[in-house]
């Protein structure tokens, strides 16, 4: 990843992990850098069986952009970030609970607080971890 924004500049890599995150693009762009960028060789061995599109674990791309951005960050990801947090998928919410802690997306805290009901409780776990954090950045200011 680091390598990756290096090459093309950190803003660059931001903006096509929010891409992916809002599903503007799709994974196999050719247009965009190879998902194995984002995702490594567990990309590389779903592009290989069948693509992304044709999948019933879809959701991976995602995944990998919002981890994508603790590395390469823009302030104009937080939007995608946002809506992230409600995705369908609960590995991409708590990926997206990872990064708001990360970056410290102050604008996240309502989301964060209704995902503390999360039915899956490694999202619960992220999101109260997020708001923490929140909390102690705030009280540090």
């Amino acid at each position: 990843m680091l390598l990756l924004a290096e090459r093309i500049g950190e803003r660059a890599v931001a903006h096509w992990c929010a891409e992916l995150l809002s599903d503007a693009v799709e994974p196999d762009d050719p247009r965009r850098p190879p998902m194995t960028w984002l995702g490594g060789r567990h990309a590389a061995v779903q592009l290989g069986r069948r693509g992304f599109g044709a999948r019933t674990q879809d959701y991976w791309p995602r995944v990998w952009a919002a981890r994508g951005l603790l590395y390469a960050w823009d302030p104009g990801a937080s939007g995608a970030i946002l809506v992230a947090l409600r995705d369908r998928a609960w590995r991409v919410r708590e990926m997206a609970a990872k990064v708001v802690r990360h970056r410290g997306i102050v604008r996240a805290e309502p989301i964060l607080s209704a995902l503390l009901d999360d039915p899956v409780e490694r999202v619960r776990v992220a999101a109260e971890a997020a708001l923490a954090e929140l909390a102690r950045r705030d009280g540090s200011a």
